[in-house]
């Protein structure tokens, strides 16, 4: 979503600007090209020159910085695909939404032809005020978006909501702007995550899905405007904007949630790694060491993908699965393919596929197979998604 787009990072002064160089760091390895604006506050807490080695060149802190020919603002304005003001104080608030214009930071932002996003920060007294709250009434109502504050710690040491968004989720604030809403009217079922069999109170069967292109499968899909159902199982990460989410733990649980879900879906993408068995008895107390060996008795999990396309009528819904594999990728994924009588199959090596911000997959269907280069869980979100909009018919 930000490949190669141009974005202008402005940094109002407070102590949540040390993030600002994540969040440049971060924009840069999702390919965007960035220019950094900083008032005269921010300067005593982060220098100029940190953000030369990240950008090719130092923030910009004065309206009449001399390697710019004409007026910086008016460039940058102009340059710049969308804007972001990463910490936005409440006195930054308060002077943009008043159309104050007598630093770089807010000048730009008058000068922006793009959207703006604030990222704001302050102590939570300072952000439950009424004029910050009108001052973000009037940026909302000239178009401007937000992301946070969140709940977390502050820097006077209490807890309260006031703690700027962190990098990762003011970039994919900013990369839902530039995203088409190209699924509304669809409702997309995902599932994603683990399940965990128990054997007693205190141990179980699980495997080491992190649930990450599953929560990223339901992320992008949201963003494009669909309505998301996301069935998840143990995991620890958070539950994407506008997205439903159903928790569960077991496969049994699992298939309860995803069939429910299906019955008004246009497409159900199932991503998690549901486990194959589950522990014939399941104890009431924890299992004491014995002697010897231990021997289980496992019971096979109902193929939920597969009940999935046996019984569905006609094509509806698209039915997507995933194929992780130790060896023969692509041939595992086509017998899944027919077998289970699904649309798409996302097929990769296990080496690939477990944790980490990227993934190699192939994608199969009917006419063939489609290698994808390396790309970031997002990309392979949004080729996924791209191929169940067309087969919906969107």
């Amino acid at each position: 979503m930000l490949k190669d787009r141009r974005i202008v990072v402005g940094l109002g002064g407070g102590i949540a600007a040390f993030k600002a160089v994540a969040l440049v760091r971060e924009l840069g390895r999702r390919g965007a090209e960035v220019r950094v604006v900083m008032t005269e506050a921010a300067t005593r807490f982060v220098g100029p020159m940190t953000f030369a080695g990240l950008t090719g060149r130092p923030a910009i802190t004065d309206l009449w910085d001399p390697s710019y020919a004409g007026e910086v603002h008016v460039e940058l304005g102009g340059w710049a695909d969308a804007m972001v003001v990463a910490p936005a104080t409440m006195n930054l608030l308060a002077r943009a939404a008043n159309g104050n214009a007598d630093d770089v930071v807010l000048a730009t932002i008058a000068c922006a032809k793009g959207p703006v996003l604030y990222a704001p920060a302050m102590h939570e007294r300072m952000w439950s005020r009424a004029a910050t709250r009108r001052n973000v009434a009037a940026l909302a109502d000239e178009g401007a978006s937000f992301v946070g504050p969140v709940e977390g710690a502050l820097a006077s040491g209490e807890v309260g909501r006031g703690r700027m968004a962190e990098p990762e989720a003011i970039a994919d604030a900013l990369g839902a702007m530039f995203v088409p809403r190209d699924l509304e009217g669809m409702h997309v079922v995902v599932s994603a995550g683990p399940t965990h069999e128990d054997l007693d109170p205190v141990r179980f069967l699980g495997n080491r899905s992190t649930g990450r292109m599953g929560f990223s499968i339901a992320q992008v899909a949201a963003q494009r405007g669909a309505r998301v159902t996301l069935v998840a199982g143990p995991v620890t990460l958070a539950t994407p904007p506008n997205v439903t989410r159903v928790d569960v733990r077991s496969a049994l649980e699992l298939e309860a949630a995803v069939t429910a879900a299906a019955a008004s879906a246009d497409a159900v993408i199932m991503a998690a790694a549901v486990a194959d068995y589950r522990p014939a008895e399941r104890t009431e107390q924890k299992r004491k060491k014995a002697e010897g060996p231990l021997v289980l008795e496992l019971v096979r999990n109902p193929d939920v993908l597969a009940g999935l396309g046996a019984a569905r009528e006609g094509d509806k819904p698209v039915l997507v699965g995933f194929a992780l594999e130790t060896e023969k990728v692509v041939e595992h994924a086509r017998g899944k393919l027919l077998r289970k009588k699904v649309d798409l199959v996302v097929a990769n090596h296990a080496s690939d596929g477990f944790g980490g911000d990227d993934n190699v997959v192939t994608l199969v269907d009917a006419a063939g197979d489609e290698p994808l280069p390396k790309l970031s869980k997002r990309e392979v979100a949004g080729r996924i998604l791209d191929r169940v909009k067309t087969l919906v018919g969107g």
